[in-house]
């Protein structure tokens, strides 16, 4: 049950949102509702969210509308390398709730999506390792939420 990619527009209506910090370029936030299944065989549907980047002048020529339909997918690509230099920890790949980044042998993992036209392209998943010091979290903060009961 993947359903098609849909344009959205932001707070104020538009579908090109510029950059703070260079109104040269902008971004087109985009969404897809897709099954997600985990390595045990659990489905989960969800809702996927995209940007994508260029120059403002090239993504408003596109002409896209708030709710046009787009072929293609949205990806998940996760990664041992930063997908942002400057701001790595932007990109990090959370557990859940729990506020724990992911990672193995305590190297964080990186998870990003991606828009594509191509209907082929797949996720690309890394598996996490500290799945003790996860588990150690979420336990934690059960115990705190009944206690402050």
């Amino acid at each position: 049950m993947n359903t098609k990619v849909r344009v959205t527009a932001n707070a104020e209506g538009n579908v090109v949102s510029l950059s703070t910090e260079n109104p040269t370029y902008g971004f087109i936030r985009v969404e897809q509702t897709r099954m997600v299944f985990n390595d045990k065989g659990w489905a989960t549907k969800k809702v996927m969210s995209a940007l994508i980047y260029g120059e403002a002048a090239d993504l408003k020529s596109v002409g896209y509308f708030n709710g046009e339909e787009l072929s293609g997918k949205i990806v998940v690509k996760e990664s041992l390398e930063p997908f942002n230099r400057v701001n790595p920890e932007r990109d990090y790949k959370i557990a859940g709730k729990s506020g724990i980044i992911c990672c193995i042998d305590g190297q964080p993992i990186y998870r990003k999506t991606f828009y594509t036209e191509s209907a082929n392209a797949t996720d690309e998943l890394i598996a996490h390792n500290n799945t003790g010091a996860i588990r150690e979290a979420v336990n934690l903060a059960d115990v705190e939420e009944v206690t402050a009961l």
